[in-house]
């Protein structure tokens, strides 16, 4: 996929450009994913801080405890609710960009899943993937099965 990758809310009120490649991709089953994408999961992207550009629009914020007990700070459009990224105070400098924003998801192959104890019983979990119970304590091995993707 070629830079910048592109996104945006909903409604079109708000639009960014993502300028450096991702580091990682990967599917969270935790409760508040499923709830916050009105499905049985959540997608984050997670690319540095500095690459994320607002080219339009100004995204609202509020701050919720994650079920690993870390703070979240959650940006969405304060018009249509499209929630559009999460910023972790643990890991300031990336940011998890909810990846069915983005203008062209085709590209998109998660390496991983989060909390798969709460995984709905009907999504299929594959053994190829790292798999996580719960929130790892290192994220470095989904970047680097990110990296090892054709």
């Amino acid at each position: 996929m070629n830079l910048p990758y592109t996104g945006g809310c909903q409604c079109g009120q708000i639009r960014y450009e993502i300028r450096s490649p991702a580091l990682t991709l990967y599917v969270c089953h935790c409760k508040e994913c499923q709830k916050q994408s009105s499905s049985g999961f959540g997608m984050s992207l997670t690319v540095l801080r500095d690459a994320v550009v607002i080219i339009q629009g100004q995204p609202k914020a509020w701050i919720r405890k994650a079920d690993s007990g870390r703070e979240v700070k959650n940006l969405f459009c304060g018009d249509c609710g499209t929630r559009l990224f999460h910023e972790r105070t643990y890991s300031p400098n990336t940011i998890n960009v909810k990846a069915g924003t983005l203008d062209d998801t085709s590209w998109l192959h998660p390496v991983g899943n989060l909390w798969t104890r709460n995984a709905q019983p009907w999504v299929i979990i594959s053994d190829k993937l790292l798999n996580y119970d719960g929130q790892p304590e290192d994220i470095l091995p989904l970047w680097k099965k990110w990296e090892q993707q054709d």
